[in-house]
């Protein structure tokens, strides 16, 4: 067997002739060329008409073992009426101004998606920053063309990458679980230029926003997408009933402590026992609420306000909700709580948009999920210094792209 054509097969490259080789420096240089005849356009990859030869370059590829490998090429330059002047398309890579091979890339993504650059950047042997030019480019290859494209029912959420209240915007599709938008900052122009980039005609297609309660998102949504149908996070919504339980336990242990010291030791450790739900609460706190009634009547008014807000959002019927909703609402405002009469004008205000998630049953516990997961790339990364950076990597992971590690459809020996 020749050696081109051994090294043809180690290649294992499509529409790629090996013509010779040359060792350099302890690199093994392939000289290569397309198997097509007819030059085609790096851009559009139709067949235009070359005119000159540009000096030999280098693409890294991956090693062969300990080997570095490189594949040489002088290409041509062609004439497009579409593209203007461009370098001839080759094969073995995708992409005009690349230095690496296709294969070499999606290497690279495949481990960035699991592990962080240096660590990418000191087993490829190539800069910090070549590895985020890198998946910028696996990224705008692999995703579908427009990500945006049939959108129905969204979900909106900020996330910090870096300390000193540095935000993304994060939009995710709830159909196929998805991020498909981001961008620096968590304002109304923030979620405003993602309305932008959808256009009027696929504004009018969204049914459905999820989002917490966040003023700046109801804003932008209210005024771009008035059709949609906002729907508020059980989570938040809740955590607004909780954390007034906690105000109501904290003001009852500054009132108790200055008026009846000895009286402000039975509320003490009630904590956990007020937030935690009734199907989680330890033998020790059962016991402690079960004597509430009797010691502190203000704090099992709020608990029992809590658990009856529960209640009520595990109906499924919206208009017994609403009903239901009415008559809480009612109930705390008459409960001579401030943190619940504070909470009951929030809820009354924002009744349609809370019973909405009884209709259509949608959370963003999606979206705190993927979130988590964004989250774990800054960690995993030590923070990053740029919101493009973050969001870079967030398109690479959270995305749902797939890529093949390398080697994957090599054949074992039986």
């Amino acid at each position: 067997m020749r050696a081109t054509t051994l090294l043809k097969i180690l290649l294992a490259m499509k529409h790629v002739l090996v013509r010779g080789f040359e060792i350099e420096l302890g690199a093994l240089v392939l000289i290569v060329s397309p198997s097509w005849r007819k030059t085609r356009c790096s851009g559009c990859g139709a067949i235009r008409p070359g005119y000159d030869r540009l000096e030999p370059r280098n693409w890294r590829h991956l090693n062969f073992g300990e080997i570095t490998v490189y594949l040489r090429y002088a290409p041509r330059r062609v004439l497009c009426p579409c593209c203007g002047v461009v370098v001839e398309k080759v094969p073995w890579c995708e992409h005009g101004a690349s230095r690496f091979t296709t294969p070499f890339e999606e290497a690279v993504a495949f481990l960035a998606q699991r592990t962080d650059k240096t660590s990418v950047k000191e087993m490829f042997g190539i800069a910090w920053a070549t590895v985020g030019a890198i998946v910028e480019r696996v990224v705008e290859r692999l995703r579908p063309e427009d990500p945006l494209d049939g959108l129905v029912n969204i979900g909106v959420d900020e996330l910090s990458y870096r300390k000193g209240h540095r935000y993304l915007t994060l939009v995710t599709d709830h159909d196929t679980h998805r991020i498909v938008w981001a961008m620096e900052g968590k304002t109304a122009d923030t979620f405003n230029a993602f309305f932008d980039e959808l256009g009027p005609e696929r504004c009018q297609q969204l049914e459905v926003v999820t989002m917490d309660m966040s003023k700046a998102y109801i804003s932008a949504a209210e005024k771009r997408v008035p059709q949609a149908q906002i729907v508020f996070d059980r989570f938040h919504v809740q955590a607004l009933v909780s954390d007034a339980v906690d105000e109501t336990r904290r003001e009852e242990w500054r009132r108790l402590t200055e008026l009846f010291p000895d009286e402000a030791k039975d509320i003490k450790g009630l904590r956990w026992p007020l937030l935690n739900p009734p199907w989680n609460l330890t033998p020790t706190q059962s016991a402690r609420l079960s004597s509430l009634p009797r010691d502190n009547q203000r704090l099992y008014r709020a608990y029992l306000l809590k658990e009856s807000f529960a209640e009520i959002l595990d109906r499924r019927q919206p208009n017994v909700v609403r009903e239901k909703l009415v008559d809480w609402i009612s109930w705390a405002s008459r409960s001579r709580l401030p943190a619940f009469v504070k909470v009951a004008r929030t809820i009354r205000k924002c009744l349609d948009d809370i019973v909405a998630y009884i209709r259509h049953r949608l959370t963003n516990g999606l979206i705190e999920g993927l979130n988590n997961k964004a989250r774990l790339l800054t960690r995993r990364a030590y923070g990053f210094h740029s919101a493009s950076s973050a969001i870079e990597m967030i398109m690479l992971c959270c995305t749902g792209l797939k890529i093949d590690p390398p080697g994957k459809n090599l054949a074992p020996l039986s």
